[in-house]
């Protein structure tokens, strides 16, 4: 017994290892750092407090903070909104098209944020340009020089390449239903709506708490796809708050500030997150 048990910690050691130099150590360090004013070379002066309470008067971090949770919402509702419904679609016998479409419809999310970024900046720089000029539509034009419209760009984009991701979940729960309830509803004289409703949605709540911590998850973290489809403008009006914290770190090098921000954020997820987590966990219970 003590055999195994000594073996279970030998393996087990170096990702504790990893965890605690990886994680822990930083996190201590991350701490320290927002208790002081450090610009990443020396710590000029422990300042307690004050940077936490300095970021409360911060409007431009603020308004990233509203404007990253307005993001995340539209976001996850239509990350999880689309995934499912392809999730439907290619659970359909189609034969060999089933997996032509999911290759296809996960394909997005094998794409770097950058690269996504330039792809969709593309497309609304110039193809939606070049169909306002041949249709004379005022609807396509403009659409990353403009507050609203660069809200709905970014969305655009983020859900395009999540959908298929989290479309891989909805399909492993989807195909786990046991094909006894679907035929004995169908018996029943439940058609194609009411099977899904009255059966397969009230079973698929695992993969809903699984589907929204993801998304909201990543919601919250985007940076790079903020950076190179509008790099925050205009004038700051799309900036994220992880690049409000980035350009405090590296462009103002207020270090010391920038790590205080990203403890607040830090909690901010952590506790919109067991929240979420909480409420499907009590759906699933229910079921």
């Amino acid at each position: 017994m003590k055999m195994k048990h000594s073996t279970y910690w030998v393996f087990l050691a170096p990702s504790l290892l990893a965890l605690v130099i990886v994680l822990v150590i930083p996190f201590i360090q991350g701490v320290y750092y927002s208790l002081t004013e450090y610009n990443g070379f020396q710590v000029k002066e422990f300042v307690g407090f004050d940077n936490y309470l300095n970021l409360f008067k911060d409007d431009q971090f603020l308004y990233s903070l509203l404007f990253t949770g307005g993001f995340s919402v539209a976001s996850v509702i239509g990350i999880n909104i689309i995934g499912l419904l392809l999730a439907l679609f290619v659970t359909q016998k189609m034969g060999k098209f089933n997996t032509i479409f999911r290759t296809v419809f996960f394909m997005p999310n094998l794409i770097g944020g950058i690269i996504l970024g330039f792809i969709w900046q593309f497309i609304f720089l110039k193809a939606f340009v070049g169909i306002a000029s041949l249709t004379g539509v005022d609807f396509f034009k403009g659409w990353l020089s403009d507050t609203e419209t660069g809200f709905w760009g970014l969305v655009i984009l983020f859900v395009w390449q999540m959908s298929g991701y989290i479309m891989i979940i909805y399909i492993s729960f989807l195909n786990n239903i046991p094909g006894e309830l679907i035929e004995a509803a169908t018996i029943d004289g439940a058609n194609g709506w009411q099977r899904f409703w009255k059966v397969k949605f009230p079973l698929l709540a695992p993969a809903f708490t699984v589907s929204l911590f993801l998304s909201l998850s990543n919601a919250f973290k985007v940076y790079d796809q903020n950076m190179a489809l509008t790099a925050g403008g205009p004038f700051n009006s799309t900036q994220m708050a992880t690049m409000n914290i980035y350009d405090t770190a590296f462009k103002v090098q207020d270090m010391g500030y920038a790590q205080a921000k990203a403890i607040i954020f830090l909690l901010i997820i952590t506790i919109i997150s067991v929240i979420q987590l909480y409420m499907t966990r009590k759906k699933e219970i229910d079921i």
